[in-house]
């Protein structure tokens, strides 16, 4: 019997979630527009599709005040980023060379 594999050998969600009255949260944070370039970042690579990368919108992932935030699976690698250039950061170390990305890594506790 063969060993299972992920469909995709890094799949991101990114948190999105817009909180009512005001509250904290990730849209509130620019969330939007760099879920969006991360998106089209890894397309442009030629990064996306099976056994690769997938970039998906999430709701509330409850790590508002990190926020935004996204979490990478398998390895459940939680991240906070605020510009383009973290996105880019993530992608380069952590999608495409394996390693985390410890300035903007999150605790798990």
């Amino acid at each position: 019997m063969s060993q299972a594999t992920s469909y995709y050998q890094h799949h991101v969600f990114v948190c999105l979630n817009n909180r009512p009255n005001n509250e904290p949260c990730c849209h509130q944070a620019g969330a939007k527009a760099l879920f969006d370039y991360a998106k089209n970042k890894v397309k442009a690579l030629g990064l996306s599709g099976q056994g690769q990368i997938r970039i998906n919108k999430a709701g509330c992932l409850d790590r508002c005040d990190a926020g935004p935030v996204m979490v990478v699976y398998p390895n459940e690698t939680w991240y906070t980023f605020l510009d383009e250039s973290d996105i880019d950061e993530i992608i380069q170390s952590h999608l495409i060379e394996g390693v985390v990305v410890e300035r903007l890594r999150l605790p798990i506790c």
